[in-house]
This record gives C-alpha cells, structure tokens and sequence, in this order.
C-alpha cells in the first residue's frame, strides 16, 4: 500500500470517528435516556410486585388474627375492621357473615369461585371444614384440608391443627398428639397456635416433653 492510500485511509477513519462524535453529541441524551427508561422500567416493575406480595401477606396475616380471636363476636368486629377494598373487601365480608348460623352457604360459594384468589379460597375452605354444621365427616374434612397442609401453603398450621382433630375423630390419638407436637415447634405456628395445641396434648392424656 502507498503513503498516499495509506494517508487516504486515514483521513477517512477520522471523518468517520468525528462524525460519530457528532452523532453521539446530537442524538446520544436518546440512548441514554432509552436505558434509564428500560432500567427504571424493569425497577418498578420490581417494587410494585415486591409491594403487592407484601400487601397480600400483611392482608393474610391480617385476616388470620381475626381469625384466631376465640368469640364468634370478637371474630366479626375483627374482619369488620380491616382495611380492605376490592375482591379482599368481599371475601372480608363473606367471612364475617358466615360467623352466622347460615354461614355454610356463604363458605361454599367462596371455595367454588375461581374468580377470587386462591389465598382466600384456601382460608374459606378452612373455615368451612372447622365450622360447626357444615355436615362434612371426618373423611370430606380431611380431603379438603390435606392440600391445605402442604409445605408452602398459607395456612399450613391451621391446616394441620384440624387434621390433628379429624385424628382424633377417627380415634388416632397417637397421629393426632404426633401432628401437634409438631405444631410446637413449628416456626410458622402462632403462640395462639401452640397454646391451643400444648391444651389439646394434655387433654388427650399425651406429654408436652420433646420426646
């Protein structure tokens, strides 16, 4: 190659590198401004799943201490109290009317709604299988609280909490003082929880030691 292609070559690669400066000079803001939008894009995104996770658990946990309060009374004026809108102020209030004698009805349309949320499904289920006059023997109350009680579910120690009474009801003392032992050191079981088992243990005749 000659100096004079050489010397071509050159002030061809620097008309290209300063055009490109100029183009960067005059349209870069718009690459820039393309990666905040998709990097902030993607954060929301983020934080407003990360929200609506902690929103729905704080309602859960929220609805299961309603749940826990020992009066029929008690446990309306706690649902009746709860901040809720939407699909959650329905099921608040399907929960707080089935309180009621004629509560049943209410439950079971609740549980067969696929339009509503599993998580309050689930806790409409478990309310119907421990209510009194749902009509549901020992073996319907335990088909419907096993996939309750699997690892992960929301509402896995209450769930187990009732499978231990539908052991008792089937006379398996032994599988019903096992299922609550294991509620006694269960991270996840509430002190509520554990005290009403560490109750039904005594009264089954079995001992709270760890053996």
């Amino acid at each position: 190659m000659s100096e004079t292609d050489t010397f071509i070559d050159e002030v061809s690669e620097e008309v290209r590198r300063d055009k490109l400066y100029a183009l960067m000079r005059k349209y870069g803001w718009i690459a820039v401004l393309l990666v905040v939008l998709l990097v902030g894009g993607a954060a929301y995104n983020e934080w407003r799943k990360a929200s609506d996770r902690a929103a729905a658990q704080a309602l859960g946990d929220a609805i299961l201490a309603a749940e826990e309060q020992a009066e029929a009374d008690d446990r309306k004026a706690a649902l009746a109290a709860l901040d809720v809108s939407g699909d959650a102020s329905a099921v608040v209030a399907m929960l707080a009317a089935a309180e009621g004698e004629d509560g049943v009805d209410a439950l079971q349309t609740l549980v067969d709604d696929p339009n509503i949320d599993g998580l309050y499904r689930d806790l409409a289920q478990l309310k119907l299988v421990s209510k009194a006059g749902a009509g549901l023997d020992a073996a319907a109350r335990r088909a419907r609280l096993e996939p309750l009680a699997i690892a992960g579910a929301p509402f896995r120690t209450l769930a187990e909490e009732q499978l231990a009474l539908v052991d008792i009801d089937d006379g398996q003392t032994d599988a019903a003082i096992a299922r609550l032992k294991a509620l006694l050191v269960d991270d996840e079981a509430s002190g509520a929880l554990r005290r009403r088992a560490s109750q039904l243990i005594v009264a089954l005749g079995g001992s709270l030691d760890a053996s």
